[in-house]
């Protein structure tokens, strides 16, 4: 099969087009009050990784759907007019994430440079993973 675009070439579109934070800013950013942190990860990812501590959870296969005024699975966090900031294992989904909701029109909004995965690596404070029962 021939792609007409690749993954990778999605992703970098995306980059160009949205505000991407620093690490070592984004755990500044952790206490900040009109910030909410937005983990788009599989609950699968978040229970055996660990989470950031305050973030909200919102699946990627669901964000659009959530996001949107009109739509019965809209939530109403998205009203509180903080800033969004996404993030997944590694920057990729995010970064197709904060595009897409940036051109519904949600602002303002980011992700955080190389997902969860930096975020660990440069010492970000981190829930442990639950426990599996």
């Amino acid at each position: 099969m021939t792609m007409k675009i690749s993954a990778e070439q999605l992703v970098a579109d995306a980059m160009a087009e949205i505000e991407t934070i620093p690490i070592a800013d984004a755990i500044q950013l952790l206490d900040d009050d009109n910030v909410l942190f937005i983990d788009i990860r599989d609950i699968r990812e978040l229970n055996r990784e660990g989470r950031i501590p305050g973030a909200a959870h919102m699946p990627r296969g669901m964000l659009e759907f959530w996001v949107d005024p009109d739509s019965p699975y809209y939530r109403k966090v998205f009203e509180s007019g903080q800033k969004f900031v996404f993030f997944c294992a590694g920057a990729m989904r995010s970064a197709l994430a904060t595009q897409i909701v940036q051109r519904m029109g949600l602002e303002p909004v980011a992700h955080i440079e190389g997902g969860f995965g930096t975020w660990r690596e440069a010492g970000g404070p981190i829930d442990p993973p639950k426990e599996k029962t």
